[in-house]
């Protein structure tokens, strides 16, 4: 019987209708969570640690956009037969796509209304930020975390079906959400939750599947559309269900393949009109409201006198910003961590830049990258030229992917233009160094260092044959990088397979170059004594048994100079406790004549 003792001093409340609930998770519920939470890139979230630093928008800006946004996710456009559950937010680099999604998703979960969020970046450190693999996961994570009802029904589909997170993003959409959202179609409960926002599906990069083949042959590459495409399918085929009760954003560039794939000629789904950061909203008076704020942020901070800044810089500089609002973002960022000079002196020199002859909108941005990058007191000694000391404890972050793009452009970016030949020439130095120091102890990501550390060359897309034929065995620990990979991926690691066709196959018929013979035969001598010929079979090139008699060959050889220099060894041991056993018998016996003439002479006195 429950125990009412609370109740005591309550008035008008009748225990008869009082109703207690109750939400127990069997334990096997709790392991099926725990594999879903294993499998979602968790600094994608909206509120997640990772995104602490995320751009946000500043207090009374981006207010009209928001209001918009926040009444197509409650309310939609007032459509009465066939909703429209996507809606495509757009604009060019810097207008700040990801700073409204940000804080509209904050504003969301505060009403109550938000379902999941998923924000994609492309230099993250989490592969699950950059790619689409965790993206169904973590929207069926936040769906369970949200309503007991579908953390149920999520759980018995895991549960019923394992190996889920191999298979597809549509199969996993229907498994992992479509699913239990048509399970509890016909509940009362049913959730109240509204939007689904997904941001910066332009920065997801391709992931590559490679086949395990005998001849080296890899499949071709996919490309970063396709992975865009697909999700983007995804989620058209995912609205479309009857079940789905949410509305979709998906905030992007206006790249051609959302272009393409938002054009009512070319896809019949009836979406809600897109939305355009830069032609429907003007961000001026956004961009000068931030700027007077951070402007008297900074003046009391430095002490600055009150005519400061000068009269009309804040418009000069709204007006170099061109609605973006990185652009202004960066100069503040600028003005406050350059600490060589004086933000006074730092805003007349960033005055004084001029774009002449060119309507560019990003010229303006890229003078002020030049100005940034090349402010350096040593540009040779920078982070892109060696690997700091430490890498363990400092993270060296992007702030924006309008400073890659810049990068990544010769006619943008002039003198700091580097040469892709170049860019793999320094990470595969890296890598061997790397390799060759092992893991460092006091690492803060040891495991995430151990885990992607034999797929390093597909994670940063090097072209990577001729790379490895190339790297110096002096540098690199080969043996260190196989144990490795073999102890993680085991034998039929597809990892091993292409360092050693990529290594192998660019050598001659008459001998191999240095790298091919201290990696391939470093794999092979690791897979000679104890894998299965039938395993080995992968490796089979028409080279391949010279390599193992070599790899065999040394092997023995190592093995008997050890046997022989322990024997060696052993021997100088036993000589050398022999001689000292003499050495102690030859003292003992001259001593004692001594004793006894000292005796006798003693007796004679």
């Amino acid at each position: 019987m429950a125990h009412l003792e609370f109740f005591n001093n309550s008035r008008g409340v009748q225990a008869e209708t009082i109703k207690f609930i109750t939400n127990v998770s069997s334990p096997a519920s709790v392991g099926a969570l725990e594999k879903l939470k294993a499998h979602i890139a968790a600094g994608a979230i909206h509120d997640s640690r990772e995104r602490c630093d995320a751009p946000k928008c500043h207090p009374d800006t981006r207010v009209a956009v928001q209001d918009d946004l926040y009444s197509w996710i409650t309310d939609g456009d007032g459509e009465t037969e066939q909703p429209k559950k996507i809606k495509w937010v757009t604009g060019p680099a810097g207008t700040g796509k990801t700073a409204v999604m940000g804080s509209l998703s904050k504003r969301c979960k505060s009403g109550g209304v938000l379902a999941a969020t998923f924000f994609f970046v492309s230099w993250s450190a989490s592969i699950g930020r950059r790619r689409k693999t965790a993206l169904v996961a973590t929207i069926a994570h936040q769906l369970a975390r949200y309503h007991p009802d579908l953390r149920e029904e999520i759980s018995k589909v895991i549960e019923a079906d394992s190996d889920i997170f191999d298979k597809d993003l549509h199969t996993q959409m229907e498994v992992l959400v479509l699913g239990p959202l048509q399970e509890i179609a016909c509940r009362s409960n049913k959730p109240d939750l509204r939007g689904a926002i997904i941001d910066g599906v332009d920065e997801c990069e391709a992931e590559q599947y490679h086949e395990d083949t005998t001849t080296g042959y890899s499949p071709p590459l996919r490309t970063n559309d396709q992975d865009q495409l697909e999700i983007l399918q995804v989620l058209q085929a995912a609205s479309s269900d009857p079940s789905f009760p949410f509305r979709i954003l998906v905030a992007s560039r206006p790249e051609r393949v959302f272009r393409e794939f938002f054009d009512p000629e070319s896809n019949p789904t009836p979406f809600a009109q897109k939305l355009d950061l830069h032609e429907e909203y003007n961000a001026d008076a956004d961009i000068t409201l931030f700027l007077e704020a951070q402007f008297n942020r900074i003046r009391r901070r430095y002490n600055l006198p009150p005519s400061w800044p000068p009269p009309g810089a804040i418009q000069t500089l709204v007006k170099n910003a061109s609605g973006q609002f990185i652009y202004a973002a960066t100069i503040i960022r600028y003005l406050e961590t350059d600490h060589r000079e004086p933000p006074k002196a730092l805003l007349e020199a960033i005055l004084k830049m001029e774009a002449k002859g060119n309507s560019n909108p990003l010229k303006q941005l890229d003078i002020l990258y030049s100005r940034i990058m090349g402010s350096s007191p040593d540009p040779f000694l920078s982070p892109t030229q060696r690997v700091a000391s430490d890498q363990a404890t400092t993270k060296y972050e992007f702030y924006h992917k309008s400073l890659f793009d810049f990068l990544n452009d010769a006619g943008r970016c002039g003198g700091l233009y580097v040469e892709h030949g170049k860019f793999q020439a320094f990470i595969w130095d890296a890598f061997a160094q790397t390799c060759k120091r092992g893991c460092d102890s006091h690492c803060s990501y040891p495991e995430t260092f151990l885990q992607y550390l034999s797929v390093l060359p597909e994670t940063i897309n090097i072209s990577t044959g001729n790379a490895r034929s190339k790297l110096c065995p002096t540098l690199a620990s080969a043996g260190w990088w196989v144990s490795l990979t073999v102890a993680r991926q085991g034998y039929d690691s597809p990892s091993l397979r292409r360092v050693f066709f990529d290594v192998h196959g660019h050598c001659l018929l008459d001998g191999c170059k240095l790298a091919c013979r201290v990696w391939s035969l470093s794999i092979l001598r690791h897979l000679g004594s104890d894998v299965p010929w039938d395993r080995r079979a992968s490796f089979q090139t028409k080279r391949f048994t010279d390599l193992v008699d070599a790899a065999k060959k040394d092997a023995q050889q190592e093995r008997g100079a050890s046997v022989k220099e322990a024997k060696e060894g052993a021997k100088k041991r036993t000589s050398g406790a022999l001689g000292t056993a003499a050495e102690s018998s030859t003292a003992s016996s001259s001593s004692k004549p001594k004793r006894r003439r000292t005796s006798k002479s003693r007796n004679r006195r």
